[in-house]
Formats: C-alpha cells, structure tokens, sequence
C-alpha cells in the first residue's frame, strides 16, 4: 500500500511538470512556432507522457502482483508452521503414550520373572548341610522340616509326632528323613510312647549307621528298653553300643549304665 502511495505521488508530479512544460510551450511558442515542428514537439511529449504514464501503471500493477504474492507465501508458510506443530503435538503425544506402555510391559515382565524364579525356587534343590551331612532339599522339604522341630523345642511333643510322621509319609527318601526320624523318636519317648520310639531309632540306625545321630539313636532305645522294664535287652543295646561306637559320647553315658544295671 506505501509503494502505491509512493509510486502515484511520483506520477503526479512528473505530468505536473511535463504539464507546466506544456503549457509553457504552448504559450511562449505557439506565437513562434505554428508550424508543424511545434505540433511535432507537442505530440512527443504527449507521447512521453502517455509512455511514462504506462510505465507507472505496469510498476504499479506489478508491484500490487508482488505483495499479493508475497501475502500469499506468508499465509502458506503460516498454515504449514501449524501443521508442523499439530503434527509434533501428535508425535510427542504418541511417544508419551509408547514410553507409558514401555514403562507397564517392563513391568510386568519384571513382575513375571519375579513369579517364576520363586516358583523354581521352591522346586529347585538346594545344597543342605545339617548333622554334618550334605543334602540337596527342596524349600517345601526345609520348611515342613524346620516348622516340625519348632513345635518340638516348644514343647508340644503330639503335635510334633503327628508333623514329622506326615513329613516322613511325604519326603521318604529326603535326606531331612534320618533327622526326622531322631527326632519323631524323641517326640514319642517324651509322651512315653516307647514302643514306637524304639521302631523310629531302629529305622534310623538302619537307614544310616554312620550319621552322627546314630549312636544317640542307640542309647534312646536302651533307655526305652529300661522304661519297658527290659534290663537284659538294655545291657546287650548298651554293650552293642559300645561295640559299634566306642569314640562317641554315647559311649561315655552307655558305660555309666552298663555299670548301674550290674
């Protein structure tokens, strides 16, 4: 709008001047010259005038062409700044939205292998070393083992019979099985079930006559053999033992017996 402004003021002057110009001539000289060389000379200006006056209009019309242009250009590079950021408002959006459901997937795969390696550790074995014997054991086999011997230093021994005659029906072959067996045999000796003790520390003796338990095994069936009544079947448990294990501290309480019961 300036440049046509601009442009219209220069035009208006230049035809004011070539009109002064004219008008001059055609006073001062039209008593000189009124021939055809005058008439000439008015028609070339005429002429400039017109062809300046074009000029004028052609800049004009493509000066107006040019700006049109330009208002154009900047309204299309304006719509594609907003589709760009539309677009980036969508692709930062979505990325949020990937990060979110990376973030619960990582999750609950954390969650799962959590759940699987428990679950394998309570199947998978395990390295045991109890009574100075190693063993490999399951964590359902050391916890009913370890829950059965609590209730036994608590004192509840007919609670601890019944825990470890279940845990010897369900883990026979265990190597929990020799200590379940020592100690079920004590439960039942502290109820005076003698008779049954005696069958468990036979079992034991038995299944492993080199366990560290086993001549404690022995003397727990003199000793139900005495509760019994049975002196002659304790003297000859009692010297068996003496035979079989002389280093062991059995021994030493085995002799102090032997000697009472002479």
């Amino acid at each position: 709008m300036k440049l046509d402004l601009l442009m219209s003021s220069m035009f208006s002057k230049s035809a004011a001047v070539l009109f002064v110009c004219l008008c001059s001539l055609g006073n001062s000289q039209a008593a000189l010259f009124e021939d055809d060389e005058a008439r000439k000379a008015i028609l070339d200006l005429r002429q400039r005038v017109e062809v300046m006056r074009g000029e004028a209009d052609q800049a004009r019309r493509a000066s107006a062409t040019e700006v049109t242009g330009l208002g154009k250009s900047l309204l299309d590079l304006q719509r594609q700044i907003e589709l760009l950021k539309a677009e980036i408002a969508t692709l930062r959006g979505s990325n949020e939205q990937i990060a979110r459901e990376l973030s619960e997937i990582q999750r609950q795969q954390k969650d799962q292998s959590q759940a699987i390696q428990a679950r394998f550790a309570k199947i998978e074995p395990v390295m045991i070393q109890l009574d100075g014997v190693e063993f490999l054991a399951d964590q359902n086999q050391t916890r009913d083992f370890e829950a059965a011997l609590a209730v036994f230093r608590k004192g509840d021994f007919p609670t601890a019979q019944n825990l470890f005659s279940g845990f010897l029906a369900r883990y026979p072959a265990s190597g929990y099985a020799v200590p379940a067996l020592f100690w079920l045999g004590n439960a039942q000796y502290a109820t005076r079930d003698y008779r049954e003790a005696m069958a468990n520390f036979r079992a034991l003796i038995v299944k492993d006559p080199e366990h560290v338990r086993a001549p404690e095994a022995v003397l727990s069936v003199a000793n139900c053999q005495l509760e019994l009544k049975d002196s002659k079947g304790a003297r000859k448990t009692l010297a068996d033992l003496l035979k079989a294990y002389p280093k062991s501290e059995a021994a030493v309480a085995a002799k102090e017996r032997l000697a009472a019961l002479k």
